[in-house]
C-alpha cells in the first residue's frame, strides 16, 4: 500500500526522500523555495532566447533548439531522478534545457493565437499560488484517498498519451475527439489541467515531509527540480487548453 500512496510525480515520491538523512546541514523549506526561484529564472532565460530567435529570424530557426531541449531535458530529468545527489548540477541544466523547449513551443502557439503565451504563464502562476494557499490553509489535504485518486488519474493520462503517440507515430491514427476544439477536447484538456494542478499538492506534501525528516541539503535542489517538473507540465497543458479554446 505504501507504494500506491506516493506522489505521481516520479521526481517527488516517498522513495526520493526515504533514507535521506542529513549528516551535516539539513534541507529547509526556505532553501527549497529559493532554489525553485533560481530554476524558474533559468527556464525564463533560455525560453526568452528561443522565443526571440523564433521571432527575429525564420520561425524554423528555433526548432532544433526546441527539439534538443525536449530530449535533453528528458535525459537530464532521468539522470536527476536516479542520481539525486547530482541535483545541484543537473537541476539547473534541466531547467535551462526545458526553457529552450518552452520558448520554442510558446512561440509556435503565439504565432497562431496572439497573446496566448502570457495568458498561460499568468494562469500557471495563479494556479500555483491558489494551490499553495489551499494546501497551507488546510483546504486541500494530501490524504491517502486524495493521493490515490490523483495518482490513478495521472497514470491514466500518461497511458493515454503513450497510446496516442504510438498510434500516431507508427500507425498514423489520430484521436480527434480529445485533440479537437469541441466540447470533448476542451473538457479533456480542462480535466488534465485540474489533475496537473492537484499534483502540486502532492509535491508540496512530499517536500514538507523531506524537510521534517531532516533530508540532506542537496535535496533542496531535488525538491525544486520535482516541483519544476509539475509546473512545466501544468504550463503546457494550460497552453494547449487555451489553444483549443481559441480555435472554437
Amino acid at each position: 500500500m505504501a507504494n500506491l500512496t506516493r506522489t505521481s510525480n516520479p521526481a517527488l515520491n516517498e522513495k526520493a526522500f526515504k533514507g535521506q538523512v542529513a549528516i551535516g546541514e539539513a534541507m529547509t523549506l526556505e532553501g527549497t523555495v529559493n532554489k525553485t526561484g533560481l530554476l524558474l529564472l533559468c527556464v525564463v532565460a533560455t525560453a526568452a532566447w528561443t522565443w526571440g530567435l523564433s521571432h527575429s529570424q525564420a520561425p524554423e530557426a528555433a526548432i532544433p533548439w526546441m527539439v534538443g531541449g525536449i530530449f535533453g531535458g528528458f535525459i537530464v530529468a532521468l539522470v536527476t531522478i536516479f542520481k539525486q545527489n547530482w541535483s545541484p548540477l543537473t537541476a539547473p541544466i534541466y531547467a535551462l534545457l526545458e526553457g529552450l523547449a518552452l520558448g520554442g513551443i510558446s512561440a509556435m502557439f503565439e504565432r497562431t493565437y496572439p497573446g496566448v503565451a502570457m495568458q498561460a504563464v499568468g494562469l500557471t502562476f495563479g494556479t500555483l499560488f491558489v494551490m499553495l494557499l489551499a494546501y497551507k490553509t488546510g483546504m486541500i489535504r494530501a490524504t491517502q484517498g486524495f493521493k490515490l485518486g490523483v495518482i490513478a488519474a495521472t497514470g491514466g493520462i500518461a497511458l493515454l498519451y503513450i497510446v496516442e503517440i504510438v498510434l500516431g507515430g507508427f500507425f498514423h491514427i489520430q484521436v480527434p475527439a480529445i485533440n479537437g476544439s469541441g466540447a470533448v477536447g476542451i473538457g479533456f484538456s480542462l480535466f488534465v489541467v485540474i489533475i496537473a494542478a492537484l499534483n502540486l499538492v502532492l509535491d508540496f506534501d512530499m517536500i514538507e515531509r523531506g524537510v521534517q525528516g531532516g533530508a540532506p541539503k542537496y535535496m533542496e535542489w531535488y525538491g525544486a527540480f520535482g516541483l519544476m517538473v509539475t509546473l512545466i507540465w501544468l504550463y503546457l497543458e494550460i497552453l494547449r487548453l487555451l489553444g483549443k479554446a481559441r480555435r472554437r
